[in-house]
């Protein structure tokens, strides 16, 4: 078993590609309308599907926003320089909600960016990421 995606509501599909692939280098790997329950799918992702998990992009017709609640998390993104991809985020406009440096009680770098929507987004520095934290 694996990881497929993860789904994310978005209020603008366009806005949502433009930003999960102008600003976070993804790539828009398939795109899907249902035109009968009145929905379009949109699969983004760093590499293919095949061989890791993507974000599902879910857009209602005619449904803007959403609740966020306060159940869900993030979506955490392992980079190679949480530094740089962060000035690269800021320069595309993208929105860094928590700058990059150590976690509270911790050593692992990492930051937040901000979706449209506002989803966050996780940038954990690779190096680090499958270490935990600490």
């Amino acid at each position: 078993m694996r990881v497929l995606h993860t789904m994310l509501r978005v209020g603008d599909l366009q806005r949502s590609i433009e930003f999960y692939t102008q600003i976070m280098g993804m790539n828009l790997l398939r795109q899907h309308e249902n035109d009968e329950y009145k929905y379009t799918l949109a699969f983004v992702g760093y590499g293919d599907e095949s061989e890791g998990a993507v974000i599902e992009l879910t857009y209602n017709w005619g449904t803007e926003d959403y609740d966020m609640g306060n159940a869900f998390g993030h979506v955490a993104i392992g980079v190679d320089d949480i530094y740089g991809t962060c000035d690269a985020i800021r320069a595309a406009g993208g929105h860094i909600s928590r700058e990059p440096g150590p976690v509270k009680g911790g050593a692992t770098e990492i930051a937040f960016v901000d979706d449209p929507d506002g989803y966050k987004l996780e940038l954990i520095q690779m190096e680090s990421a499958s270490k935990g934290l600490g």
